[in-house]
Formats: C-alpha cells, sequence, structure tokens
C-alpha cells in the first residue's frame, strides 16, 4: 500500500501543486496502527551521528506515518526564494502575476517535483489535511494565491520534496538511535532561524543522548 500511495502522489504535480484532491485522497487515513504509535504530528530530528548526508542536522515534520511506511517532510532546508509570479506560472499561470517573493525549501530527497505548503490551522480549504493541532497541509494552487495576496495562513513553508520511508524502516532507524523525536512546535516549523532550528529541537527531544 505504502508504495502505492507513494506512486499516486508522483502524479500529484508536474511542476508544484497540482490538482489538491488528488494528494488529500492519496494520503492514506492512520488507522492501520494504533494512533499512539504512530508519530505523525511529531517532529523527527537527526541525531548527531547521523550517516546519511542528505539528512544531516535535519528535522522533519511527520505527516504520515502507519504500518506501510512514513512520509515527513523537512522543515530546516532553505533552497532559494523565488517569485509568486514564477511559481504560479510553473503551475499553469492563470489570474495577473501577483508581487513577492516566497522561500523554496528542500522537504527531502524523494520526488523533488512534488510541491506541498505546511501551514497554521487558521487557514482551511476542502482539500486541506490536518496534522495536528497545530499544522495543516493544503496542495493547491488556490493556497499559492491567497498566500500571494496575503489572503492565506498566517505562517507557510513551501517545500519541495519529502523524506519517505518503507515498511518498518523508520522504526529500525529510531531503534538505531539515527533520530530523535519532539512534540510538533509551530516555532520550530515555522518561525526561528532556520540555522537554530536542529540545535532548538535537540533541546526538546524526548529521548537522550
Amino acid at each position: 500500500m505504502f508504495r502505492i500511495w507513494l506512486s499516486r502522489l508522483a502524479l500529484i504535480f508536474a511542476a508544484i501543486l497540482g490538482p489538491a484532491a488528488l494528494l488529500h485522497a492519496a494520503l492514506p487515513t492512520v488507522t492501520d496502527i494504533p494512533r499512539h504509535a504512530s508519530l505523525a504530528g511529531q517532529l523527527l530530528i537527526a541525531a548527531p551521528t547521523m550517516g546519511d548526508p542528505r539528512f544531516y542536522q535535519t528535522v522533519i515534520l511527520m505527516v504520515r506515518h502507519d504500518r506501510d511506511g512514513a512520509l515527513g517532510i523537512v522543515v530546516n532546508r532553505p533552497v532559494q526564494e523565488r517569485s509568486f509570479a514564477s511559481l504560479l506560472e510553473a503551475v499553469g499561470g492563470g489570474d495577473a502575476a501577483p508581487e513577492g517573493q516566497v522561500m523554496i525549501f528542500a522537504g527531502g530527497p524523494v520526488q523533488p517535483q512534488i510541491g506541498f505548503v505546511l501551514h497554521s490551522t487558521d487557514y482551511h480549504r476542502p482539500e486541506t489535511l490536518a496534522i495536528d493541532d497545530h499544522t495543516a497541509m493544503t496542495s493547491s494552487r488556490e493556497i499559492l494565491l491567497d498566500i500571494a495576496k496575503k489572503q492565506g495562513p498566517r505562517q507557510s513553508l513551501v517545500a519541495f520534496g519529502y523524506a519517505g520511508w518503507g515498511a518498518g524502516q523508520l522504526e529500525s532507524e529510531l531503534e538505531r538511535r539515527a533520530w530523535f523525536t519532539a512534540p510538533d512546535d509551530a516555532a520550530l516549523v515555522f518561525e526561528k532561524d532556520r540555522g537554530k532550528v536542529w540545535d532548538e529541537a535537540m533541546k526538546h527531544r524526548t529521548q537522550d543522548l
């Protein structure tokens, strides 16, 4: 099942943020394992001994985690600023291009052509996926337009790509202490200086070194 819904994710965006309903449908409900066992809605923090350079000092907001695998978005890897005009042009153009810039993040090494918008829960569309009480994810061109028009969520983060794990893979990495976990913190996801996010997250980890 995990591979099936990842393959569906690959159909979502030609460049970024295509039909929103597809992403919402592609993400399964977390019913396969007890809720307390799922890390969805928590932060995953790379341990200092992390051997994979792709994840060195990364902090990941977990979006989905069940018996078939897991998906999360790295929140502390800013890549570049892009104009809203160029970003919206990439997803099909439309109305007059809005002004302003948006920071683009590297959300993970898997399928970097796929885009995601993490945001605060004050914004909601039919396709919005609630992650927890602090954070949601909406995948549509409309959210970009709303952000550009200052009508979007109070806080947001636009990322390309994601971190993904197959069945049992994340659990194995946790047993090897490659990762720590911490409760979701909106300040770490959206506000904190990106260069300080990993250090701050480590202070709140739930496991000791």
